[in-house]
């Protein structure tokens, strides 16, 4: 096993086993040099290795340390950001920033596939917390023909239970991830970020029926404190 590896794995170990904490300091290059006798492009590598896999963040002039565990979602099945923020240890909030009825429906196209709703439609736009940090915009467009009256629900709550007191099942989530860059002066822009920031913008179609689309999305996670898994089988 190549040396630099080894010596990633087990600061890795470390962080994982809670001897390394958020925020902490791991050791530089100078230090991993003297500490496993290795080259400076060893140490070099393992410091790598650990920003590579996002466990580690490098700070120019400070050093390397251990990032904040961040949010994971999986593509691979349905569920709801609060379900997943309570999974991960976190506590889930909502604030709802805009919502309306558009009479004349709306579309979309996803993975180069065109879908539309029949009006109405119901837009609503919230904001997603984790711990009080805001960490996901999202924009939603419901078919009011299967919700009707769902503009006088708590939009604060999971729109996955506002569903089921509809008696609507999903049947089938399609969505497609691509990477964006939110600016500190970006209409997108709801997280307060003082720097150019990636994010992943998720545009996705929810069926509950054959070809009986219930809502269309348009969401933004904030890069740094999410982390997409996918699942091949």
């Amino acid at each position: 096993m190549v040396k630099y590896f080894q010596i990633s794995q087990k600061i890795m170990a470390l962080i994982r086993g809670g001897e390394l904490l958020p925020g902490m300091r791991i050791p530089s290059e100078n230090e991993l040099i003297k500490k496993y006798k290795v080259s400076n492009t060893t140490a070099r590598k393992v410091l790598n290795e650990l920003e590579s896999t996002g466990i580690a963040t490098r700070i120019k002039g400070k050093g390397t340390f251990v990032r904040a565990r961040t949010v994971e979602k999986s593509v691979t099945r349905i569920l709801g950001f609060g379900q997943n923020m309570r999974q991960e240890g976190f506590v889930p909030s909502t604030q709802v920033l805009e919502s309306k009825v558009i009479r004349g429906g709306c579309s979309m196209t996803i993975s180069g596939r065109f879908y539309a709703i029949r009006g109405p439609v119901f837009r609503v736009k919230r904001l997603r917390f984790a711990n009080n940090l805001p960490i996901m915009l999202e924009v939603r467009f419901i078919s009011m023909k299967h919700c009707p009256g769902i503009e006088k629900k708590d939009l604060r709550k999971s729109l996955y239970r506002i569903y089921d007191s509809y008696g609507v099942t999903l049947t089938e989530v399609n969505q497609m991830l691509s990477v964006i860059v939110i600016g500190k002066d970006s209409p997108q822009n709801y997280f307060d970020l003082k720097q150019d920031t990636p994010a992943f913008l998720v545009t996705g179609v929810t069926f509950c029926g054959k070809e009986n689309i219930l809502e269309l999305e348009e969401s933004i996670y904030r890069g740094d404190e999410y982390s997409f898994s996918v699942r091949a089988t």
